[in-house]
């Protein structure tokens, strides 16, 4: 829930009022650390936010596509929707109907219409994107920001932080 902010509006839980760096770590497991440290030494850690910074987005091709594996694809997405529509009519038809009679149609229509919609897809392409592929988009740093109000409290618990599991902190000028 939302806390209202001075104007009485509702604010968004992912804003903090004034918020200052408390850190800046290279991974996110890094930065939970701190966090996690913080909590158990009860900092009240509804103060903090992690903001991953400098995003990068990859991209990783993973196979050629052409149209055989345009139908394939729309083969084993058929299958799937058409028998989860054959399940479905088994369910709500008159049991004097024949249940497998039912899932074969059901299954039966389900590969037609996509392998149908799989090939006009990929014919509006016009051979725009012959290439599958998945994309990730990480952080490449992660920042620990802190209400100001208790900033000072957080920076000197983070300070008696174990070496061991301790980030060393880089200021906002680092």
């Amino acid at each position: 829930m939302s806390l209202p902010d001075p104007s009485g509006r509702l604010g968004s839980p992912f804003e903090l009022q004034f918020p200052q760096l408390l850190g800046t770590y290279g991974t996110y497991e890094e930065a939970q650390r701190a966090v996690d440290y913080l909590s158990d030494h009860h900092f009240p850690v509804q103060n903090l936010a992690i903001v991953g910074t400098d995003l990068r987005s990859v991209e990783r091709v993973t196979g050629r596509r052409d149209w055989a594996t345009v139908v394939n694809r729309g083969l084993a997405n058929g299958l799937s929707i058409g028998l989860l529509f054959g399940i479905m009519a088994m369910i709500f038809y008159p049991p004097q109907s024949n249940p497998y009679m039912l899932a074969a149609i059901g299954v039966g229509v389900g590969v037609v219409i996509s392998v149908v919609f799989a090939l006009i897809g990929y014919a509006f392409t016009r051979g725009r994107r012959d290439f599958t592929s998945i994309t990730q988009t990480f952080a490449t740093r992660y920042e620990v920001l802190c209400e100001h109000k208790v900033v000072m409290k957080a920076r000197e618990l983070l300070a008696e932080m174990p070496a061991g599991r301790r980030q060393e902190f880089r200021g906002p000028f680092a």
